[in-house]
């Protein structure tokens, strides 16, 4: 399946009391990991909404093995888990930039028309890049 590399520097104002990553950014990079994915695959995620098209996430899981810090580089390694069809999962790795695996995580998205609200296959165009 597709993989791709994401690279993110971790900012103080993501960071809590205690120095480390808080969990809740998590979620955000790996939407910017989602995002650099279908870029890499020609696919804008703002054409894709404007075609009627959207992606919300319907299950998240992160499992936390080691704490990341202020101005760490994590390196996302994101791949697709199989073939989309009304669903798309991904799995990620996050590393620091010493190569240790700090979080192991999954999202699974809908496919939904922008127009009904509804659960559709995934389009096309995605398969075909695929």
């Amino acid at each position: 399946m597709k993989n791709h590399n994401t690279f993110v520097k971790v900012r103080y104002s993501e960071t809590d009391q205690m120095g480390f990553v808080h969990h809740s950014n998590y979620a955000q990079y790996l939407e910017i990991a989602r995002l650099e994915w279908l870029e890499q695959l020609g696919i804008s995620y703002k054409w894709m909404e404007e075609n009627g098209v959207m992606l919300p996430v319907y299950n998240l899981n992160t499992t936390f093995k080691k704490s990341a810090l202020f101005d760490d580089r994590l390196k996302i390694e994101t791949s697709l888990r199989n073939i989309p069809t009304v669903r798309i999962m991904f799995d990620y790795k996050v590393y620091n930039q010493n190569e240790e695996l700090l979080t192991v995580a999954s999202t699974e998205l809908i496919f939904m028309n922008t127009k009904t609200g509804r659960p559709m296959r995934c389009p096309k165009y995605i398969l075909e890049k695929l």
